[in-house]
């Protein structure tokens, strides 16, 4: 019996780990960016690019009601992915007599996209912080789309089962490797600690 148990711990063991290689790499290396964040900033850049909205569009963008937040016409947002490659069929629009303004949030950094309702112009402006800016916000799961937030479960869940099956093989091979305990110890005691005398909320 402990021979199967063996085999089934050590056959999950790495297999979540294989599964969670890279991803775990990738967090790590972004904890330590995101831990450090003040001293790696970058200083963000701009890219402006403009276009024109067809005229079988203007009629849309004329008729949205001025003030407040407004959805985005379908149409409108069609156009805006092909002109511009950004999706804002699900964002609001801010809409005065004189533009329609949309936030297009990504990772480590924004958009804007300003049409102007007078001339049928548009413009589509990303500011971006930089690639370390990129990975922090992937960490975060922030602005990156809900693809990205299923890897992020994934990967959680691929963790659980890689730190579960580790206890698992050091509870089994525990008796003949005598640090074993204390050094499984200071990994739960060391947090706890620093979070009692050090963290002050």
């Amino acid at each position: 019996m402990r021979a199967f148990w063996l085999r089934q711990l050590h056959s999950w063991h790495w297999i979540s780990a294989a599964l969670s290689l890279a991803g775990m790499l990738l967090f790590a290396v972004t904890g330590l960016t995101l831990n450090h964040a003040g001293s790696l900033s970058a200083r963000p850049s701009q890219e402006e690019r403009q276009a024109a909205v067809p005229a079988r569009l203007q009629a849309a963008l004329q008729t949205l009601p001025d003030g407040g937040d407004q959805p985005v016409p379908p149409a409108l947002a069609r156009w805006a992915a092909e002109a511009f490659a950004i999706d804002i069929a699900e964002l609001a629009a801010e809409v005065d007599a004189d533009e329609v303004f949309v936030t297009v949030p990504r990772p480590g950094g924004e958009g804007a996209l300003r049409l102007d309702r007078a001339t049928a112009s548009a413009s589509y402006t990303v500011t971006s912080r930089g690639w370390v800016a990129y990975f922090n916000d992937l960490h975060k799961g922030r602005h990156a789309g809900r693809v990205w937030s299923w890897f992020i479960d994934g990967m959680a869940a691929s963790c659980i089962v890689f730190t579960l099956t580790g206890f698992a093989l050091l509870w089994m091979h525990g008796r003949a490797r005598p640090f074993t305990w204390p050094l499984a110890g200071l990994s739960l005691l060391a947090p706890v600690l620093i979070a009692l005398l050090f963290v002050h909320g």
